[in-house]
C-alpha cells in the first residue's frame, strides 16, 4: 500500500514539473507517512468491525435458533394445555355423571330402607294385635336393628325341663303363624336361650346348648309342619346361656333368660343387588 502511495506521489511530483525544496519534500513525506498510519489503523478497525459483525451474526443465528426452539416449545405447551383443558372438561363431565349415578343409587337404597322400616313397623303392629292375649304370659314384640323380635319365655312354650311345646305355646305360635303366612318376604330365625344353671336329669340332653337347640328346633318344626310355613324361610339356632338379657342369678333374672326369640327380618335381595352394582 505504501509503494502505491509513493508512486502516485512521484507521478504527481514529476507531472507538476515544479522543483520542490527539501523542506516541502520532507513535509510531503511526513504527510504520506501519517496517511499510511491512518490507513493501517483504519484497516485494523475494519478487521475488528468485521470480526464483530461475524460474532453478531453468530449471536443472531443462535438467538434465532433459540427463538425457534422456544416457539416450538410454546406451540407444544399450547397444544398440551388445549389437550389438558379438553381432558379436564371430559373428566369433569365424567365425574359429574358418576356422582349423579351414585346419588341415584343412594336414593334407591334410602327408599328401600324406608320401605323396610315401614314394613317392619307394620309387621310389629300386626303381631302385637295378633298376640295381644299372650303378652301377660311372657310374650313381647319389639324392633331391634331393623328386625322384629318376638320373645317368648320358656314357661309360655314348654313345661319345666321339656322340649315339647305345650298347648298354650301352640296357641301363641298358631297366631304367629297366621301373620307369617301373609308375609312371604320375611325370613324367620328361631333362637333358643337358657339360663346359666347346669342341666340335670334331662336324659339325652347334655347341657344348655343342647336344650336351647332342641327347643328352637321344636318351634321350627311346629311352624313348618303344623302352620305350613315354608321351611326354606326358617332357621333354628341355639345360643345356650351365652346371650342373657338379665344379669344375676336371681329367679326372676334366670326366668327372663330362658326364652325363645323369633327374629323376623325382611329379605333384602333387592338392596344387596343394588349395592353390588
Amino acid at each position: 500500500m505504501n509503494k502505491i502511495l509513493f508512486l502516485l506521489f512521484g507521478a504527481f511530483f514529476l507531472s507538476s514539473c515544479v522543483v520542490m525544496s527539501t523542506k516541502k519534500y520532507q513535509a510531503l513525506i511526513a504527510e504520506k507517512d501519517s496517511l499510511s498510519v491512518g490507513l493501517d489503523d483504519a484497516m485494523v478497525k475494519i478487521e475488528s468491525l468485521e470480526d464483530e459483525i461475524a460474532r453478531l451474526k453468530g449471536d443472531t443465528s443462535r438467538i434465532n435458533g433459540r427463538m425457534a426452539d422456544l416457539e416450538t416449545k410454546l406451540s407444544g405447551l399450547d397444544a398440551n394445555y388445549a389437550s389438558l383443558r379438553a381432558n379436564s372438561s371430559s373428566e369433569i363431565k365424567k365425574l359429574a355423571a358418576d356422582l349423579q349415578r351414585r346419588e341415584a343409587r343412594l336414593k334407591e337404597v334410602e327408599d328401600i330402607l324406608r320401605s323396610r322400616d315401614a314394613a317392619t313397623n307394620a309387621l310389629k303392629e300386626k303381631l302385637q294385635k295378633a298376640l295381644l292375649g299372650f303378652q301377660q304370659s311372657g310374650l313381647a314384640v319389639d324392633i331391634r336393628n331393623g328386625k322384629v323380635y318376638v320373645s317368648l319365655t320358656d314357661k309360655l312354650l314348654f313345661p319345666s325341663g321339656s322340649i315339647v311345646i305345650d298347648e298354650k305355646g301352640r296357641q301363641a305360635l298358631a297366631e304367629l303363624g297366621k301373620v307369617l303366612k301373609t308375609q312371604p318376604e320375611i325370613n324367620i330365625s328361631v333362637e333358643g336361650h337358657t339360663d346359666n344353671q347346669r342341666v340335670v336329669n334331662l336324659g339325652q340332653i347334655k347341657d344348655n346348648w343342647d336344650l336351647s337347640v332342641l327347643r328352637a328346633t321344636s318351634v321350627v318344626r311346629y311352624l313348618a309342619d303344623d302352620q305350613k310355613i315354608e321351611s326354606n324361610r326358617i332357621t333354628a339356632t341355639g345360643k345356650g346361656e351365652y346371650q342373657p338379657i338379665a344379669a344375676g342369678n336371681a329367679a326372676d333374672a334366670r326366668s327372663r333368660n330362658r326364652r325363645i326369640e323369633i327374629v323376623l327380618s325382611p329379605k333384602l335381595d333387592e338392596l344387596y343387588d343394588l349395592i353390588k352394582q
